[in-house]
């Protein structure tokens, strides 16, 4: 847990020039090996989706079976993802009210 005894401030002036640029390219390396993980994961996904099984049926399509399947059943969860992904989500609005102004001239 953090506390003022082991918080440190960043001092860019105390490191050097070749520390500060050593520091970002690693942050680099490491930004750029997540961006390659995550679209593996994509790409193996949509391959999954694009699947077909043995009656013709893609991976897409029994998801969107099972999905209306339970929300036949009465999940309210499975209802929500069903109607979000078909552009029937309700707009969430935060209304802001202002107050009146009361100039007292007392």
């Amino acid at each position: 847990m953090a506390n003022l005894q082991n918080l440190r401030p960043i001092d860019n002036s105390r490191r050097s020039r070749e520390e500060h640029s050593e520091s970002s390219r690693k942050g680099g390396k490491a930004s750029g090996e997540a961006r390659r993980k995550k679209k593996l994961l994509r790409e193996t996904l949509e391959m999954l989706l694009e699947m077909e099984d043995k009656k013709g049926n893609t991976g897409q399509d029994n998801i969107c079976v099972a999905l209306f399947k339970r929300a036949n059943a009465g999940d309210t969860k499975a209802f929500e993802i069903i109607r979000d992904t078909i552009g029937q989500k309700p707009i969430e609005k935060i209304e802001k009210t202002e107050r009146p102004i009361i100039k007292d001239d007392i």
